[in-house]
């Protein structure tokens, strides 16, 4: 099967949340907060000159966004911006992908080290953000976390860690705090896991920027589909009107100014076989 591109020209898109019948994402490079219409059509929600990363929801309605650069996480209640937790005595390098739980409480990850300038790999933490915007370290020794999700029970989180190639699992206890760490699957040969989703046949859709796919795998490894693409996949997202359109986030390049001069990435789309479930 082949997908279809639902919109292009973006400099690179990250952290999508199907919510209120849009897609929403960070255009990352852009310095934008986008919401996508399944026609195509898109609204800027917000400008984050410290580059937009992962999204999420409060109960109460206000949306969270990583500041990655400044490692923060802002809040925005639809008029003002703010600062809902400060996390740069926390996070060893830039902030990035991030999970909301249904309580509110935000876990967030981080590169752990400059990437792009090719240092040293050192791991990184995942840090919690309860509501009242106070933070602590809920994992350490992660292997670059990435991509998260919480099961529709609320009791489980699996992260993708990139360096790690492997989807790993906490429990969540009762305070939001992390127990019993283990792999929930390894990823094929070459392949990592950037962004993830979730669906309702516990099958995890991992983007796969080194081997440009989208991969589909249930607990222990087994691969059920794989998604060729023509270009890196750096995330996804499963939505739609019944859920069960995935949403792939696709660049020619990462690259922050190879990504606003080429701006070649786009929004994918294509039927998955299970629908939506769980967080984000």
């Amino acid at each position: 099967m082949t997908t279809n591109t639902l919109i292009d020209g973006l400099c690179f898109g990250e952290g999508p949340r199907w919510h209120e019948d849009r897609l929403w994402l960070s255009d990352m490079h852009a310095h934008q907060v986008l919401a996508i219409s399944e026609d195509g059509s898109a609204a800027t929600i917000l400008d984050v000159p410290n580059r937009p990363s992962g999204l999420g929801w409060l109960p109460n309605g206000d949306l969270l966004v990583v500041s990655m650069t400044d490692r923060r996480l802002l809040r925005f209640d639809g008029t003002n911006l703010t600062t809902h937790a400060d996390l740069s005595g926390l996070a060893s390098y830039h902030c990035n992908d991030m999970v909301v739980a249904a309580t509110g409480q935000a876990y967030v990850g981080n590169f752990g080290f400059d990437l792009q300038a090719k240092a040293e790999f050192k791991t990184a933490e995942l840090i919690c953000v309860e509501t009242d915007g106070s933070a602590r370290v809920v994992a350490d020794d992660m292997m670059f976390p990435n991509g998260t999700i919480i099961t529709p029970d609320g009791k489980t989180l699996i992260v993708g860690e990139s360096f790690g190639s492997r989807l790993t699992a906490f429990d969540i206890l009762s305070d939001g705090s992390l127990d019993n760490r283990r792999i929930w699957a390894d990823l094929p040969k070459g392949a990592v896991p950037d962004g993830i989703c979730l669906d309702a046949e516990n099958g995890i859709w991992s983007a796969s920027p080194s081997s440009n796919e989208c991969i589909r795998q249930i607990e222990g490894g087994r691969v059920t589909h794989r998604i060729a693409l023509e270009q890196g996949a750096f995330a996804c997202m499963l939505g739609g009107k019944g859920g069960d359109t995935l949403f792939i986030l696709t660049s020619g390049s990462s690259e922050p100014e190879a990504c606003r001069r080429l701006r070649s990435a786009r929004v994918e789309t294509i039927p998955a076989p299970h629908p939506r479930a769980g967080l984000p």
